[in-house]
């Protein structure tokens, strides 16, 4: 693959999480308190829950791209390990807007910074060896799927009536 080309599919990644994040963060913008609290549909996940699941997922890309230590790991247990309503909500929704907002600062400095190469290099929860044979699991791959998982979150959030 020639530089150009790895530069075009880089870009074209980088460009779809930039899309996905901005719609994401308009709508929980958009969404009031009271609607971050209620259900997406009869026992279901609530806005609220979905904003910490993706803040707590989009932070644990920081250490899976080997970029640095994630800022909210305290949020895994109760918005990745747990289902929605199964501890005690832990922040409050103003601190979870505000966590969303430095979580993507804080990747879009780390994006910035990394090169087209670099992107092709392997993640953190692949060994150089697997790698050496799966060349495929390597960081630009870590974020089309976290791509994907964003615009279904944002799918589900849609259901909200406002």
């Amino acid at each position: 693959m020639t530089d150009t080309s790895q530069q075009i599919f880089v870009t074209t990644a980088l460009k779809s999480w930039d899309v996905w994040t901005a719609r994401a963060g308009k709508l929980f913008d958009s969404l009031s308190d009271e609607q971050m609290q209620a259900e997406i549909a009869p026992g279901k996940n609530r806005a609220y829950y979905l904003l910490g699941h993706l803040v707590a997922v989009d932070d644990a890309m920081i250490p899976q791209l080997r970029l640095g230590e994630p800022s909210y790991g305290h949020l895994r247990g109760p918005f990745i390990d747990s289902a929605d309503k199964a501890v005690a909500d832990p922040i409050s929704i103003g601190e979870l807007r505000q966590a969303w907002k430095i979580v993507h600062e804080k990747l879009n400095v780390h994006f910035e910074q990394l090169s087209p190469a670099e992107w092709l290099e392997r993640h953190a929860t692949v060994s150089e060896e697997d790698f050496a044979k799966e060349p495929h699991r390597n960081r630009l791959a870590i974020l089309m799927s976290r791509t994907g998982h964003l615009s279904y979150h944002i799918g589900q959030l849609m259901l909200i009536s406002k």
